[in-house]
């Protein structure tokens, strides 16, 4: 029997309809199909357009009828998608004539009037019922939205995200798209009259399958699997006198939060994008102050739980650069044999030893431009707005700089990064007589060097496992930092063993 969830939803006017329609778009992706069905009339066009606009966060894209062109394509941020109206289809076979059967697997099919094929929909869908409701208005509709086996969950989980939009009185906030990052974790922004805040949608899941140990790779390399860490690691930071959004709204079971905005203002200006220099030596003025902090290990997230900050330790690095035997070589036309994997492991077990035994702190992890907002009403450090953290570990200080000064995102010039990674250096050296640069300085290059190496496979996989190639357009330039940091002289050895063995990206 196949699993079904319902839920219904009164729907005032199109403004409301519009919200219901953003709501699901956090939810959906590649593969998914949406029947709206309903009379004529109802609302389903209106609904479709809604979801499209947002989509592709534009608010007056044409989006026409598809009744006569039977199908219109879109080609939007996140995925592909496809809009049918099958009112013209007298039979399901003719839905080969445009592309509709088999349904694509790696494209969003948003179907009108479902009802005329119904042998052709897939068990796996939702479906959303539209009919008039005259006594409340002429504008006013109802949907009846139902999941259909493996979309059960997200129509439960859409259900729940209403829910709680609704205790936190945002269900009627107008709502904004907001680009995603690499994980699974989908963010809008909500617009009241008394301001904006953010919407984090972060459903509980392990990154991939328990191949490691019976660990998944997120829980191998202490990837947050939920959002508990980043309530107990924003609160952290602010205690200590960091800007971290202020959290307005939780549902820790869930996955949902609402955050404080600290807007859009960010690091960098230009096309291509270049760093602004005065804010990324506030950035690095920041790191330095949080590394001079005596930090905890533990954090509270409520009266009654706390969290417990994970060491990133030498089995986490070795599973993380793994990724480029795994997903980057075979990329590349190199599939390693047994004899190069247990040299590769070996010798990154080996230089990994140094970092390991270096003194901990909070590493955030992915400390670049897109997870970094300016505040230019705050003053010093504040200035700088944290917006990613939960996947803080405790390691050492140069992870975080290296993050930093080598932003996967964009081209960091090589003389930026030495002048800030030395204001850093001066910065730590000001406040401790027993900071040692040059010790510094080779843990930074065996950062860069694991971190890079990471990055590589890490893309290669979101393109090959994920269906996101474009982040396979920044692996020229992890390359670039990874010859930077393989030029230190404690990792000549390593530089041999990858002009050996390791092709360099595609340009």
């Amino acid at each position: 029997m196949i699993a079904t969830s319902t839920f219904s939803v009164a729907l005032a006017n199109e403004a409301a309809t519009s919200d219901l329609m953003a709501d699901l778009a956090l939810l959906i992706g590649a593969g998914d199909v949406v029947t709206l069905s309903g009379d004529l009339g109802a609302g389903k066009t209106a609904a479709a357009r809604a979801l499209i606009r947002y989509l592709a966060d534009d608010a007056t894209l044409e989006v026409p009828s598809p009744t006569f062109t039977l199908a219109q394509s879109y080609e939007l941020p996140s995925f592909a998608l496809v809009h049918a109206d099958l009112y013209r289809i007298n039979d399901a076979s003719e839905l080969e004539e445009i592309g509709l059967s088999p349904l694509p697997d790696d494209t969003v099919a948003l179907i009108e009037w479902p009802e005329r094929a119904p042998e052709a929909m897939p068990d796996d869908r939702i479906d959303i019922a539209f009919s008039h409701r005259p006594a409340l208005g002429s504008t006013a509709r109802a949907a009846e939205i139902t999941g259909h086996g493996k979309a059960a969950a997200k129509v439960a989980r859409l259900e729940a995200l209403r829910q709680f939009l609704e205790r936190a009185g945002f269900l009627t906030a107008r709502r904004e798209r907001m680009p995603g990052d690499a994980s699974t974790r989908s963010y809008a922004r909500l617009r009241t009259e008394d301001g904006s805040v953010i919407l984090m949608n972060s459903p509980r899941r392990p990154d991939g399958a328990a191949i490691y140990n019976g660990r998944s790779y997120s829980a191998a390399v202490h990837l947050a699997e939920d959002v508990t860490p980043f309530v107990a690691i924003g609160n952290g930071l602010r205690k200590h006198g960091f800007s971290a959004p202020a959290i307005r709204h939780t549902d820790l079971d869930a996955g949902f939060l609402i955050t404080e905005d600290f807007g859009n203002d960010g690091v960098i200006e230009g096309d291509p994008p270049q760093p602004i220099a005065e804010r990324y030596e506030a950035a690095t003025d920041m790191l330095a102050a949080l590394h001079r902090e005596t930090l905890p290990d533990t954090l509270p997230v409520t009266p009654e739980t706390s969290y417990d900050i994970p060491v990133f330790d030498i089995d986490a690095w070795l599973i993380e650069i793994g990724l480029m035997l795994e997903w980057y070589l075979p990329e590349r036309g190199v599939e390693p044999s047994e004899e190069l994997r247990a040299e590769f492991l070996g010798m990154w077990r080996g230089l990994l030893e140094k970092p390991a035994a270096a003194a901990r702190t909070w590493v955030i992890r992915d400390f670049h431009s897109p997870n970094i907002i300016w505040l230019a009403e705050r003053t010093g450090i504040l200035r700088v707005g944290i917006i990613d953290f939960q996947d803080a570990v405790l390691g050492p200080a140069a992870y975080d700089v290296v993050s930093l000064l080598q932003d996967a995102r964009l081209d960091v010039p090589e003389q930026l990064e030495l002048q800030l990674l030395t204001r850093y250096i001066k910065a730590r050296r000001a406040t401790d007589d027993s900071f040692d640069p040059a010790e510094f300085a080779e843990l930074y290059a065996i950062m860069s060097a694991q971190r890079n190496t990471r990055l590589l496979g890490t893309f290669a996989r979101l393109n090959r496992r994920d269906g996101k190639p474009q982040y396979l357009r920044h692996q020229p330039r992890i390359w670039t930092y990874l010859n930077r940091s393989l030029a230190h002289p404690a990792l000549a050895a390593f530089r041999a063993w990858y002009e050996a063995n390791v092709p360099p990206p595609l340009p």
